[in-house]
């Protein structure tokens, strides 16, 4: 009988820092305080993976060299929020984006606090965290104040975790009450006028963002997931349209949906279809990624309250919503995964004029016996 090969899952390569997954897959094997680190080079093509591990290799000696001894007693507020935006790199389960985000989250605070960065963590007292929130409370929005204030307390909670502090001076900050944003939506007639002011606007693009105004108003797709549409994602048999988002990162609870495609959307993506047969199946339908400054300048020339790529997601909902279609599933098409929680505290006050017509069909008259 022959001996069964049996396959490694790790397999060694000449550069030392890099190693080869079973499934082709690269990955740099980095070190730092001692704690090894995996990260996937996400490519299986050799040449490309050693130029990505370059890439790591410099991050990662940079990362070194600011690296700080948790255990020191002396830590200040900015070598504690070192490690912890360091951490939070390390996460696989963290976006790009939530990383950026707080990245730019830390600068805002340093911002508004610039003596931060060298007070010792055992020196910060709830006093002059009060003090910090007492003046940022007056002029910074409801959600990044209390992001600031979250991100305040997860770097000294880094320092009691290194046993430098026993409490946490930013415990007893009190968060803003974040005010639900009143949505001004267009109603189906200045919608309408809206697409063909963007459409016939004269600029190169013009037609190419009519279009994916219309995609997105139609789909319910998130601006960043609709660049990543192709047209082999369009199924003109069973009229859905599959949503993947990223192909590194997915959408944004990482989950592929496939969301119905309406009359509306079919007639659009039929259209578009028509005009570029020639493509391939993996061309991205839509030719261009945002169209933030049509969409301004044709409200302002039809009179109508400036819109953003993410309100024309909330107006898919809206529309759906007011022709009958049930919160639940609506929920599901924009790939919620709540049950309809969100949806519903979204789009429960729906527009005037639905509203209006609905209240029509109230009675307290009593029936007419027949």
């Amino acid at each position: 009988m022959k001996a069964e090969t049996t396959v490694k899952t790790w397999e060694k390569t000449r550069l030392q820092s890099m190693v080869r997954h079973k499934s082709g897959r690269y990955y740099a094997r980095l070190y730092i305080n001692g704690k090894e680190i995996w990260k996937s080079l996400k490519t299986s093509h050799f040449s490309v993976a050693e130029a990505r591990l370059a890439t790591a290799l410099k991050e990662h000696r940079e990362r070194k060299s600011s690296a700080v001894d948790p255990d020191d007693a002396k830590m200040t507020f900015g070598q504690a929020a070192t490690l912890h935006l360091q951490r939070l790199e390390e996460k696989v389960s963290i976006k790009k984006g939530t990383k950026k985000y707080w990245r730019e989250v830390h600068a805002a605070l340093l911002k508004s606090w610039p003596a931060l960065t060298g007070i010792e963590v055992r020196k910060m007292t709830t006093a002059s965290c009060r003090e910090w929130a007492a003046s940022q409370a007056k002029t910074t929005s409801s959600t990044r104040y209390n992001n600031t204030i979250a991100f305040l307390r997860h770097v000294l909670d880094v320092a009691i975790e290194s046993g430098v502090i026993y409490s946490n001076s930013a415990s007893s900050l009190e968060r803003k009450t974040v005010k639900p944003k009143t949505l001004e939506l267009p109603s189906l007639s200045q919608f309408e006028a809206f697409v063909a002011e963007i459409r016939t606007a004269g600029g190169r693009d013009s037609r190419n963002c009519a279009d994916l105004v219309e995609g997105l108003a139609y789909t319910g797709c998130r601006i960043g997931e609709s660049k990543h549409i192709a047209w082999h994602d369009l199924n003109f048999t069973h009229d859905e349209v599959t949503v993947k988002g990223d192909p590194e990162e997915g959408t944004k609870n990482s989950q592929i949906r496939r969301v119905p495609m309406i009359p509306s959307a079919r007639n659009l993506f039929e259209r578009m279809r028509q005009e570029r047969a020639s493509e391939l199946a993996n061309a991205n339908v839509f030719l261009v990624h945002e169209c933030q400054k049509a969409m301004d300048r044709a409200a302002k020339q039809i009179s109508m309250t400036r819109i953003t790529h993410h309100d024309l997601r909330h107006f898919f909902a809206t529309v759906c919503i007011e022709s009958g279609v049930d919160i639940p599933t609506v929920s599901r098409w924009l790939g919620h995964k709540d049950g309809g929680a969100l949806a519903m505290k979204t789009y429960g006050h729906l527009r005037r004029e639905h509203s209006t017509a609905q209240a029509q069909k109230v009675s307290f008259a009593p029936a007419v016996a027949a």
